[in-house]
């Protein structure tokens, strides 16, 4: 195990030699997400939409954790979720697949003494069971291959009556109009695997048994360009996602409402649900 830890802050950076690829085949997929998000850790960081405090307070008001509890972060990226829990609970621990995001949210919340930042596989969370009060993960189970998995896992390492909360992207209820979303998601983004529509995310919960509590809906209105340019993607991948776009702005083939402002920019809705549910007994 090797630990990276500045003298001038508590928070660590672990990670274990089979994450650093000593003793370990990395599937395929992980490779992807790995690739992306190393290329898409700055822009990430800074993206307003992502770091809207509002959004980040509704998260933690819907899990509503106890001072004494402690949190886990599923695909913590650069720290935001793992920043706004640090002040109302006990300890937090932020891991995530990607080293570079990782880095970037030890620079960024050095100051905060409870945190602890970890690289691990989600699929294989590296926790004994049931030794977290709450579980908790932001806009990152599209970029899941096995999804189902994950969510067991995250249950797996929850105390029964403790609280596994998702917020993600959500599609449409339609399967055409799901895939034809998740279409031009992917051609933008290759580590995305493919949102779910509400229903099949409060079945995944009650299958791993979640009661499910609490659901809030939102939207995120992405700029094309913006998010085109975020996600770094190649000149040929981009053109076709926009292609899409137009083509749904004109013909209602998602339910992402694409429009052109006054200035002729393309944008569009991403619908987003936070799930909270508690483990039975």
């Amino acid at each position: 195990m090797k630990l990276l830890v500045e003298a001038d802050t508590k928070i660590m950076l672990v990670i274990s030699d089979k994450e650093m690829g000593c003793c370990m085949k990395i599937p395929k997929h992980v490779d992807v997400v790995r690739h992306a998000f190393t290329l898409q850790a700055d822009s990430y960081a800074v993206n307003p939409l992502l770091l809207d405090s509002r959004r980040l307070t509704r998260l933690v008001e819907a899990v509503n954790p106890s001072e004494d509890s402690r949190v886990l972060d599923v695909a913590t990226g650069p720290g935001f979720v793992a920043e706004v829990f640090s002040p109302v609970c006990r300890t937090i621990v932020g891991i995530d697949i990607t080293l570079s995001p990782l880095e970037i949210a030890k620079q960024r919340l050095r100051g905060l003494s409870n945190l602890t930042l970890q690289l691990a596989d989600v699929s294989r969370l590296p926790f004994s069971k049931a030794v977290f009060d709450v579980v908790v993960s932001r806009l990152a189970l599209h970029h899941m291959e096995y999804p189902a998995q994950v969510l067991e896992e995250m249950a797996r390492v929850c105390r029964a009556d403790g609280v596994v909360a998702i917020e993600d992207i959500i599609v449409s209820e339609h399967s055409k109009r799901a895939n034809f979303q998740n279409r031009f998601e992917k051609l933008r983004d290759p580590s995305h695997t493919k949102a779910q529509p509400l229903s099949r995310l409060l079945k995944m919960f009650a299958d791993v048994g979640l009661e499910v509590e609490n659901v809030i809906i939102g939207f995120l209105m992405q700029d094309v360009e913006t998010w085109l340019a975020n996600a770094h993607a190649p000149a040929s991948q981009a053109r076709r996602a926009r292609a899409l776009i137009e083509r749904d702005a004109n013909e209602d083939l998602s339910g992402t409402q694409p429009f052109h402002d006054s200035n002729n920019r393309i944008h569009f809705r991403q619908r987003t649900a936070i799930v909270v549910g508690r483990k039975l007994l």
